[in-house]
């Protein structure tokens, strides 16, 4: 699942490209921001894919192997525990995942499948590999545990298909650590009588994480000067150029959050945005953010600006 932190990023990276671009129209700019939420559950899909690419790619080698005219005994009556992995077995018959795959026009191990070819020779490669296909143990729960490990030790440190990712589009960097935690912890909670029609997660939880995402764009930029005032007295040495962009747009959002989101605690809200400069900002930024909205909320609560509803939210 998206996280709320997740989602402040994809707003603040949102509100950066629009200005980075001058565009004014707010209805274009959220149906982008939209776009991108929906964008990190395509890549959750198309790691799953990538799983079933692998599997069947594993069975165009057994198939070629056989038809060798001086195949050996080994390569004419093979080890088939890998192809027939349940796990894998599972992903490839499963309805959903080949629908959305067409309709979102996200067949990439069809035409990229050099990447598959790759990650498939490492997984034969590799101790894990040796390990699981010498176990006579043939169960569900082994079929798991291999099919993770591989995906966290082979498939998701792998730095090609980073770059790949990276190339196809931008925005999945930020996206990547976040889908494969989501990835592990689906496979995680699979059971033994899942079936083909098997529901894959939204990443967005509900609908309130998109009313949050849209809200929090639409009410920081359509404020934005009225924010900017905000934070701009509290710098008396700094003018608004020698502020960093991003800085800017998260002092804004965490004002706006301080200001118009009742339910969403003072202290949470300086905690997230401090987190997402450390990523995101300047070795600095952090310090400096962190001492604005310190000071800004303890200057709103004595003015009883501070519009929060419930105990505990300042």
């Amino acid at each position: 699942m998206l996280t709320r932190r997740h989602i402040r990023i994809k707003v603040m990276q949102s509100l950066f490209a629009m200005k980075q671009k001058q565009s004014s129209d707010l209805d274009i700019e959220i149906k982008f921001l939209k776009n991108s939420l929906k964008q990190a559950r395509s890549l959750f899909l198309i790691n799953l894919d990538l799983l079933v690419a692998i599997q069947k790619h594993a069975i165009e080698v057994l198939n070629a192997h056989k038809k060798k005219k001086l195949a050996s005994k080994e390569e004419k009556k093979p080890n088939t525990k890998f192809i027939n992995n349940t796990i894998l077995q599972l992903f490839s018959d499963n309805k959903e995942l080949h629908n959305s795959i067409e309709e979102q026009n996200i067949n990439f191990w069809h035409l990229d499948d050099e990447y598959v070819k790759i990650l498939y020779k490492e997984i034969i490669e590799s101790d894990l590999y040796e390990a699981y296909m010498a176990d006579e143990d043939i169960s569900f729960k082994t079929d798991k545990e291999f099919v993770l490990d591989i995906f966290k030790q082979i498939i998701a440190p792998n730095d090609k298909l980073f770059d790949y990712y990276e190339d196809k589009k931008i925005s999945w960097v930020d996206d990547i650590p976040l889908i494969n935690t989501a990835l592990v912890n689906f496979i995680k909670k699979l059971k033994k009588s899942n079936d083909a029609d098997l529901a894959l997660p939204n990443l967005v939880k509900d609908n309130d994480d998109l009313i949050f995402a849209t809200d929090l764009f639409r009410k920081s930029k359509l404020a934005e000067k009225e924010l900017e005032s905000a934070f701009v007295d509290k710098t008396p040495n700094w003018d608004t150029d020698r502020i960093a962009k991003l800085d800017q747009i998260m002092l804004q959002l965490a004002i706006c959050e301080f200001l118009k989101f009742p339910s969403i605690p003072v202290k949470v809200t300086i905690n997230e945005y401090l987190e997402i400069s450390k990523e995101y900002s300047t070795s600095k930024s952090s310090i400096f953010i962190n001492g604005i909205l310190d000071k800004i909320s303890k200057e709103y609560q004595e003015k009883g600006s501070l519009n929060k509803i419930g105990r505990g939210l300042l």
